[in-house]
């Protein structure tokens, strides 16, 4: 599967998490990443990753737009 699409996850904030979730029947976990204010994360979707769940601050910026995240108030 060739997947050229590209999101960029820059944290506002120290501790945001970044958790890659499976393809398939089952959806895992199958990586995380944390990252610190200001950090960029540059990920993609794979025949393995088919969701990226953002827990934190963080503007996320992909093909279609800009979208921020935060915390459950």
């Amino acid at each position: 599967m060739q997947n050229n699409d590209y999101v960029v996850i820059k944290a506002m904030e120290d501790g945001v998490n970044v958790i890659g979730l499976t393809r398939g029947t089952d959806t895992k976990f199958h990586h995380s990443e944390k990252l610190d204010n200001g950090e960029v994360l540059i990920a993609q979707f794979t025949e393995h990753t088919s969701a990226i769940k953002i827990r934190g601050n963080a503007k996320i910026l992909t093909q279609y737009g800009e979208i921020d995240s935060e915390w459950k108030k």
